[in-house]
């Protein structure tokens, strides 16, 4: 009979209530899993959906290309953040400092492991309920996995997969495995894969939240996964279900900006400090969800990242039109109320005064960019129109979302149009620095280049230019190779 590992648990009442009777049964804060209903709550745990303080993407919200850096505001605050910025070799050096995300994600782990291994035989509960959830731990751990995978792993080419390092990862529950072994990228993904494709089998139609996985947001996920390996017909089908099904659940929506930014609208008035009341201020906001999944994106509070000082680049503040209604989530002051002297752009914010929050589990808004990219680079141009289009309507007035007819008859400009689109919707949250790795093996975008520019007080800039492949991959963290010196680190 299988050993119960008694999981310390912190419940937060954020999106999801425990019922007392179930807390009740042991001391409130340590929960012995035993019955189905108990793996079910277990898949609840708040770490998995929300990281309120740092975690997510809070190093990939430094490192894309399209932010740039005003000096004054930017400095002083974390040697992460400098390392980060400026893509150097090494970005946490010394044992003292975990990055968080990579903790955060290698602690979920081993209670999906344990979900895995255990549901199956728990109490109570039908076999369906417990394929279920077992089916969610499945498609979580793979998300998890893809997730550091481009961290630490090589952008993904077929030719060669076989032979680049993958990510090392475990599928014990065990607190004691010494032993991490890279395998490779192919190994990675196709375990990825594995788990996404048997997740499916059994995933639930429809949750009664967006921070459980369901079934679009499984078949969005590994479209998206095909998606990054350049498997495109392998995506589309997935991406074109995943839209269906959403629609069929009726829980997820976009955000009509024309509405709720014109007037009288829900988002309004835009305050001189917060800006917009839009979702990135609100928490629990899910309406645009297809898989929710928060972090916190705001100011430096001693999380080692933080958005202090970062302005869009002028290329990327170039790619808005003037009507265009996500410009209205920018501001060209300063945190010290001062105009930008070069009219750069910022998200709204004051350290201590705001807190932003970014969504990057599997928005409503990537599904149909995701579709609508898959379509172009399979030759659908007119779907591929109507999808990027959908999102472009729900964001400007819509006699400004028609595509180009110049731009929708050509398949790379299409496509180019539509990672361009990623920017305007994204920018700022992290999300340019996957379609960077991407970009950088994709033939549509040989000899691209990635810098950044600190912008001095004094007129001067600095540049930084990101060295290529190898600083598209992260080294992994000087605690993680000290404590496992046979696994092959990052050059």
């Amino acid at each position: 009979m299988k050993k119960h590992i008694i999981l310390s648990i912190t419940i937060l009442s954020l999106f999801i209530s425990c019922k007392r009777s179930w807390l009740e049964i042991v001391p409130q804060g340590l929960l012995v899993a035993v019955t189905t209903d108990d793996y079910d709550k277990l898949m609840n745990d708040p770490l998995f959906y929300v990281s309120p303080s740092s975690g997510g993407w809070g190093e990939p919200q430094l490192m894309g290309d399209e932010v740039a850096a005003e000096t004054p505001y930017f400095i002083n605050k974390s040697p992460v953040r400098d390392a980060l910025f400026q893509w150097l070799d090494s970005i946490y050096p010394t044992p003292a400092i975990t990055p968080p995300a990579i903790k955060a994600h290698l602690t979920n782990m081993y209670p999906l492991n344990k979900i895995i291994e255990e549901v199956g035989d728990s109490k109570g509960g039908t076999d369906a309920q417990k394929r279920g959830i077992r089916a969610e731990a499945l498609a979580t751990r793979a998300w998890t996995i893809f997730q550091l995978a481009n961290y630490y792993c090589k952008p993904y080419t077929a030719a060669s997969a076989t032979t680049d390092p993958g990510y090392p990862f475990t599928t014990k529950a065990s607190v004691t495995n010494a032993e991490f072994q890279r395998g490779t990228l192919k190994g990675t993904y196709d375990f990825i894969i594995k788990d996404l494709t048997d997740a499916l089998a059994d995933i639930p139609a429809k949750q009664l939240v967006v921070t459980r996985m369901s079934r679009p947001a499984v078949e969005g996920l590994l479209g998206k996964v095909y998606l990054f390996m350049g498997r495109y017909d392998d995506a589309l089908p997935l991406l074109k279900d995943a839209l269906t099904h959403v629609a069929a659940n009726g829980q997820t929506s976009l955000y009509n900006y024309n509405q709720t930014l014109g007037t009288g609208g829900s988002f309004l008035p835009i305050h001189a400090i917060s800006g917009p009341n839009g979702p990135n201020l609100q928490l629990a906001d899910m309406k645009q969800s297809v898989l929710s999944k928060i972090f916190y994106s705001g100011f430096f509070n001693g999380n080692q990242t933080g958005s202090d000082g970062l302005v869009l680049t002028p290329q990327a503040q170039a790619l808005f039109g003037a009507s265009d209604l996500r410009l209205l989530f920018y501001t060209n002051k300063n945190i010290d109320n001062s105009l930008n002297p070069g009219g750069r752009i910022r998200k709204y914010g004051q350290p201590y005064q705001t807190f932003s929050y970014t969504r990057y589990g599997l928005e409503l808004a990537e599904l149909y960019l995701l579709s609508a990219e898959c379509k172009a680079r399979t030759g659908d141009l007119g779907g591929a129109v109507l999808d990027v289009e959908m999102l472009r309507k729900n964001r400007m007035p819509v006699a400004d979302a028609t595509v180009p007819s110049a731009i929708a008859g050509n398949q790379t400009a299409l496509v180019k149009f539509i990672i361009d689109e990623r920017i305007r919707e994204f920018a700022m949250e992290g999300y340019r620095w996957f379609d960077m790795r991407r970009l950088s093996v994709d033939p549509l975008y040989a000899g691209i280049t990635f810098t950044h520019t600190m912008y001095n007080a004094d007129g001067t800039t600095t540049v930084y230019t990101l060295r290529q492949p190898n600083r598209l991959v992260m080294k992994f963290p000087r605690l993680y190779v000290d404590a496992n010196p046979e696994m092959q680190d990052n050059p």
